[in-house]
């Protein structure tokens, strides 16, 4: 459980954070690119500046996660919540 962790600017690529709890933290700046996220509650998380591009977010709950500016590019995120979170200035192409 890394509710509330600092995580800002760690380096997380291809990791398998499968079913983690990130309620509250921040992974702002943060390099996710590759990982599985899948079934990951990042509610309420700070990923503004993450650089996401091509991970797994099958089932994520990020309702209420600030991901402005992320890059989310090529990401999967089929059946994940993204009620209340912030996307501006996200890239979300494929």
């Amino acid at each position: 459980n890394l509710s509330g962790a600092d995580l800002s600017g760690a380096n997380f690529t291809g990791a398998v954070l499968h079913r983690s709890v990130l309620t509250r933290a921040n992974l702002s700046g943060a390099t996710l690119a590759n990982a599985n996220l899948n079934v990951t509650d990042l509610k309420f998380a700070n990923l503004s500046g993450a650089d996401l591009h091509s991970s797994l977010l099958y089932a994520a709950d990020l309702q209420g996660a600030d991901l402005s500016g992320a890059n989310l590019s090529n990401s999967r995120a089929q059946t994940a919540r993204f009620a209340r979170a912030n996307l501006s200035g996200a890239n979300l192409t494929r």
